[in-house]
């Protein structure tokens, strides 16, 4: 069965997409830690970060890093903090969270944003790739 993430993917469930190519997929988190909150998966089914071939986990940080310096140029931060759990969704996928301090980077405290405010900041984001 088809994870959460290859449905938005393929388009089946609405995302705010930041950016896109053949192998890597990046939206906002809709339940964001922060402002700008990003999640960057890649378009194969993987469950666990380190199970991804060499390339594919290269090629993820790769594109994970464009996106977070078009974040820090779209969305107020001191940083882009990166996180990768991985419990949420069997689904690899890295957090990338615009921060001010550490303590902004607390999973408990998820933030909400109006569909205007969301689309917005994808919007922004995208523009700055």
């Amino acid at each position: 069965m088809a994870t959460i993430f290859t449905k938005i993917i393929k388009g089946e469930i609405p995302c705010y997409k930041v950016a896109e190519d053949d192998d890597y997929f990046a939206f906002l988190d809709i339940n964001p830690v922060q402002k700008g909150h990003v999640l960057v998966v890649p378009k194969i089914e993987e469950d666990y970060i380190f199970r991804l071939d060499d390339e594919t986990l290269s090629g993820l940080m790769v594109f994970a890093k464009k996106v977070a310096l078009a974040i820090e140029k779209a969305v107020s931060c001191t940083r882009v903090a990166v996180a990768v759990i991985g419990m949420e969704v069997p689904h690899v996928h890295i957090h990338l969270i615009p921060i001010q301090k550490e303590s902004d980077l607390n999973f408990a405290q998820k933030k909400e944003f109006e569909a205007g405010e969301m689309a917005k900041t994808a919007k922004a984001i995208a523009e700055q790739l």
